[in-house]
């Protein structure tokens, strides 16, 4: 009798804290802001090749690669879906988890280049003060360009029953957390040398998190704009950890890089040749297929004369 009246008890003081929170939730209260708080799979800050807090199953490197530009295709549809969650663009959070890793110097060719050229055009037109130092020959090049993308992100899972299932004086629990259903992203990297346009490396990762319904509606689904959304809505955290395991794969590959070979050199042909084409292997190729009849041997030389003859 004495466990069951505990039970009950503690059915109340869990339902009495729900309710109390979601009442808050509900009536525009807010708690504190909480200085640091609420730390996503990114977070910290990079100075040069320093990081600091960043998330320590970051992969890094000894020394840098190269230097890196972000190219996101913006007209792709994974990027559009994105403004249904209310997120922007990735690359700044990829810009920090890069910088951090000291795999890679990042290049500004964002929306910033704008401003950098418009300071280009003050000292030109000679608006900027006499030593301001903006000669030409100053930009750094960018050797490689990564784009991100993502082949799959949405919710799975899930149940009407939320928390309910504990019975007894959860069920209000239950109404009260609404659904629990489960993020997961799969994100792709491609890394591009821009001297060559050759594919240098390419990466997948995936990540799941689960997302409590009362957060969803208290917050209308991550109202979080630009890189906030990343980092603190549910759907924004998976996308951003998935992508850290895309760059941590990458890495790992890098890190062993030998560098593709074609036999004749790239871009020459290639290996697989056709019939009746110019390039070296086409020509092997109708080498095989029309082999040239053996030649036949040459006929020996007749006797030479020596000149004498013979007496009858």
């Amino acid at each position: 009798m004495s466990s069951v009246r505990h039970r009950s008890s503690l059915g109340l003081s869990a339902l009495t804290l729900v309710t109390a929170a979601a009442m808050a939730l509900m009536s525009g209260c807010a708690t504190d802001p909480s200085l640091g708080g609420n730390k996503g799979t990114v977070s910290g800050a990079a100075g040069g090749g320093t990081a600091e807090n960043s998330n320590s199953t970051l992969e890094r490197c000894p020394e840098s690669l190269g230097t890196l530009a972000i190219e996101e295709d913006t007209a792709a549809p994974w990027y559009i879906t994105l403004q249904q969650y209310r997120l922007g663009s990735t690359t700044p959070v990829l810009r920090l988890m890069i910088q951090q890793s000291n795999c890679f110097v990042i290049v500004e060719r964002g929306k910033s280049l704008n401003n950098m050229m418009r300071e280009r055009d003050f000292a030109r037109g000679e608006e900027s003060r006499a030593g301001s130092n903006f000669q030409k020959g100053q930009m750094v090049a960018a050797d490689y360009t990564m784009s991100p993308s993502i082949q799959f992100s949405g919710k799975t899972g899930g149940g009407g029953g939320g928390l309910g299932g504990f019975g007894g004086g959860l069920g209000m629990v239950g109404l009260l957390a609404g659904s629990v259903s489960k993020n997961e992203a799969s994100t792709t990297l491609l890394l591009i040398d821009n001297r060559s346009g050759v594919q240098i490396a390419a990466a997948e990762g995936t990540a799941g998190n689960f997302d409590f319904g009362i957060f969803g509606a208290a917050f209308g689904g991550g109202g979080f704009g630009g890189g906030g959304g990343f980092a603190k809505t549910p759907e924004g955290k998976v996308i951003t950890a998935a992508f850290a395991d895309s760059f941590n794969q990458m890495v790992k590959a890098l890190r062993n890089y030998k560098a593709q070979t074609v036999k004749g050199g790239l871009g020459t042909g290639g290996r697989l040749g056709v019939s009746g084409g110019e390039t070296a292997a086409s020509k092997e190729v109708d080498a095989a297929n029309n082999p040239k009849p053996a030649s036949k041997p040459a006929a020996k030389p007749a006797a030479k004369s020596t000149g004498t003859t013979t007496k009858k």
